[in-house]
């Protein structure tokens, strides 16, 4: 029996947590925007006290977003919050700029920290200097292959958390760019939302692509046209021992998570404990995943057989 990776999701909200735990996720990241960034919901510190409880109930995890860029008006903020979650009891922090690891060496030493900045790790030394600052999680890049990811945990000080499903975030920019473009064709900014709900897309006829884009307080994020799906393809890192995978739910119905939830749950199980059987199941995961995407949103495998190109 091999090492199974914990199966991580991101609830929206209370009802989700619930329910995705009952699915068979082993841990969630929440979070609120002020501090986290491209969450799939809002969690109060109340709910983030909620959700800890019930995670904890089943012996299961929860870990709390501070992956933004803090400008100077927010780093004083930075220990209140801090200094909460770990009364909140969370089990990590997520985070992407060295204030928050010295905020919590200085207010919360014991809370690991999970080294997260969508795009930075690619290496394993840059996952073994965060290491060594404190970090016990790097989360890896969307944007290597399979044979990286393999390279890094063998070489990895630290815990290797990979996206194994969902939207990948490709840009971001601290400006409201879709506001200052309606702004410019005098729109009215306080009528024109421009947040997740208002499912915007950038359109390439060409590619036949859509962009999901929206704004929030962290500024304005273009997500990846595709959804990662690589169900049918878990052995290699399942051997490797990878330690967490993530199905990150962003623009995701709870239904949808649920289901993507339960078969990942599945096939993780089978891919470790019995491989004959989940060899031969895994085609029937991924047609099952397919029925439930959303119009316009195709499955591929993202970088980690350097298929997609944007």
């Amino acid at each position: 029996m091999g090492k199974k990776p914990e199966l991580l999701v991101t609830p929206k909200d209370i009802d989700a947590v619930n329910r995705l735990f009952k699915a068979g996720a082993d841990a969630i990241v929440i979070g609120e925007q002020r501090y986290g960034l491209r969450l799939a919901g809002e969690f109060t510190r109340d709910e983030v006290k909620e959700a800890v409880n019930i995670a904890h109930e089943q012996s299961k995890k929860v870990y709390v977003a501070m992956n933004a860029l803090f400008h100077n008006d927010k780093v004083d903020e930075l220990a209140d919050y801090v200094k909460f979650l770990r009364e909140a009891n969370v089990d990590g922090i997520t985070f992407g700029d060295p204030a928050v690891l010295m905020t919590v060496r200085e207010v919360a030493p014991d809370l690991k920290l999970h080294w997260n900045t969508e795009q930075t790790v690619t290496n394993w030394f840059t996952a073994n200097y965060w290491g060594r600052k404190g970090a016990t999680r790097a989360v890896l890049a969307r944007e290597i292959n399979m044979d990286a990811i393999v390279e890094i945990k063998e070489n990895a000080e630290v815990e290797v958390e990979v996206q194994v499903h969902g939207m990948t975030s490709m840009f971001q920019s601290k400006r409201t760019l879709i506001g200052n473009y309606m702004q410019f064709q005098g729109k009215n900014l306080e009528v024109e939302k421009r947040d997740k709900e208002r499912n915007l897309h950038l359109f390439d006829p060409e590619r036949d692509a859509r962009y999901p884009i929206f704004e929030d307080e962290n500024g304005t994020h273009i997500m990846s046209p595709n959804d990662i799906c690589i169900i049918d393809e878990l052995e290699e890192m399942i051997d490797a021992e990878i330690d967490s995978f993530k199905i990150d739910g962003l623009l995701k119905s709870t239904e949808y998570m649920e289901i993507a939830t339960a078969l990942y749950r599945e096939a993780i199980d089978f891919c470790a404990d019995a491989r004959d059987e989940y060899e031969e199941r895994k085609e029937n995961y991924l047609a099952k995943l397919e029925e439930i995407q959303p119009e316009n949103r195709k499955l591929d495998t993202g970088f980690f057989f350097k298929e997609t190109v944007y």
